[in-house]
């Protein structure tokens, strides 16, 4: 199959490329600037230049596709970071996608997250409220376009996704914690993060993409919630430095714009999409990834 793929450049989008290359698919990769380009090529897929901006560029990158897997996202983690924007920006990009592959059947499977459903696991077979606790829109655009003759899904994230080369929330924290001298977490640390490694998250793009209907949710779920203490307590013993709990009203002072990640609840579960599809995560969960050492050298 002719994939397009966006986000080809980054941490998942990476991975992705190499999982539909290994199966034999034929993949071409959206890179913005000449030095993507590159890294795509190395990865042994074609180029298409353009943005998730850019929609024209969208547009015909997926009609030249047999199947689109939309993983880029512009995160702005900054303290002047509008979420809200960031989300528009991406609801724009899937209905460009949408428009292109509108009534082919062709396959589209979206990034999007797994908090969608407050105060308790979620399944796959729940479905994301309007008042969700953030302000992605990837789930609910996309799978509207399955009345537009799309056979779209989603795969939701859970907060961490690891491996070499992680940029994201967890190199974040180790950040945090060698710039204040102090691992720390919020009240008793029993708030849970569901994780999943970007190797096991890849190969199930790629089984949405062969065979996911018109409408499913997949999870991505490897860990189905360890407690933020664990975690904590693995940084602090990697850097060699105190671990310790910290109230509420101290959490946006230690960890800036990471307060309510650091907060935050999300467990989650697969047990829906490994007995659907036959998913099973096979590489190191997370707290056996942060034990191999390779987040901690600078």
């Amino acid at each position: 199959m002719r994939v397009f793929v966006t986000g080809a450049t980054g941490f998942i989008g990476s991975a992705v490329i190499r999982e539909l290359i290994d199966a034999g698919h034929q993949v071409t990769g959206l890179a913005r600037s000449g030095q993507g380009a590159e890294s795509v090529r190395a990865a042994g897929a074609d180029v298409h230049r353009g943005s998730i901006e850019d929609l024209e560029s969208l547009r015909s990158g997926a009609a030249a596709a047999e199947g689109v897997i939309h993983t880029a996202y512009i995160h702005d983690f900054t303290p002047s970071g509008d979420p809200r924007a960031a989300a528009e920006k991406d609801g724009r990009a899937i209905e460009a996608l949408g428009d292109a592959l509108a009534g082919s059947g062709r396959p589209l499977v979206v990034a999007t997250g797994n908090l969608v459903i407050p105060g308790r696991v979620p399944t796959e077979d729940d479905v994301a409220p309007h008042d969700a606790p953030h302000p992605r829109i990837s789930e609910p655009v996309a799978l509207g376009l399955a009345d537009r003759g799309v056979r779209v899904s989603v795969v939701r994230m859970p907060p961490s996704v690891h491996g070499e080369g992680d940029h994201a929330f967890v190199p974040a924290l180790i950040g945090i914690a060698r710039a204040t001298g102090l691992a720390a977490y919020v009240g008793d640390g029993s708030n849970r993060w569901a994780a999943v490694h970007r190797l096991d998250a890849a190969h199930l793009f790629r089984l949405g993409l062969e065979a996911a209907p018109a409408g499913t949710r997949l999870h991505a779920i490897g860990d189905d919630g360890i407690p933020f203490r664990d975690i904590t307590e693995v940084i602090g013993r990697q850097l060699g430095l105190p671990v310790s709990a910290i109230d509420a009203d101290q959490a946006a002072g230690h960890f800036g714009v990471f307060a309510m990640f650091a907060s935050l609840d999300a467990p989650g579960s697969s047990a829906l999409t490994r007995e659907r599809f036959g998913w099973r995560p096979m590489q190191p969960g997370l707290i056996a990834d942060l034990e191999e050492g390779h987040y901690f050298k600078q």
